[in-house]
């Protein structure tokens, strides 16, 4: 099982998927939604808590993130790199090495297309997990895109774990 991450302060998005590239199936999503006026190290712990209840939860054999890319304010890359930090935490605790993607590959290995717009992609992860509707909220649906990128690409195998310092497990 795949375990696809999209990290995010206020909402992070996660996918666990199973199956092979020609017929993967969802086998659990959600969304850890953090409060703003709550303080941030307790914003941090819930997000921690919660990813590891899903790594347990699960039989998962490999981890996938969304890579970091911004073009937004200084902000938003400080809270998201914090979310990011906890959920790399959280993995390497569970004794799992992450595979990092930048959304234009993640596009690319799904539509074609490193441009492909939000609705496409959403589209496309609907149909490639044969559901009847799209995953809500976009970081769920980001999520999965994200762990189908690692699956269609090979490296969600599961053969190859990484610890936090790079050796070989």
């Amino acid at each position: 099982m795949i375990l696809g991450i999209d990290p995010g302060l206020h909402e992070t998005g996660w996918a666990v998927l199973d199956g092979a590239p020609s017929s993967p199936r969802l086998v659990a999503s959600g969304v850890i939604r953090t409060l703003p006026g709550v303080p941030l190290p307790e914003r941090l712990k819930a997000i921690h808590a919660e990813l590891e209840a899903v790594l347990l939860g699960h039989n998962i054999k490999s981890c996938a993130m969304e890579e970091m890319f911004f073009t937004t304010i200084a902000t938003t890359v400080r809270s998201t790199l914090q979310a990011r930090g906890v959920a790399l935490l959280a993995m390497a605790q569970a004794g799992h090495g992450v595979t990092e993607y930048n959304p234009k590959t993640v596009k690319l290995s799904l539509t074609g297309s490193g441009s492909a717009e939000k609705a496409q992609m959403q589209t496309v992860v609907q149909k490639a997990l044969g559901l009847a509707d799209k995953l809500r909220p976009n970081d769920v649906a980001d999520a999965a895109a994200i762990a189908l990128c690692h699956l269609r690409t090979g490296r969600g195998k599961g053969l190859r774990v990484l610890d936090s310092w790079g050796a070989k497990k």
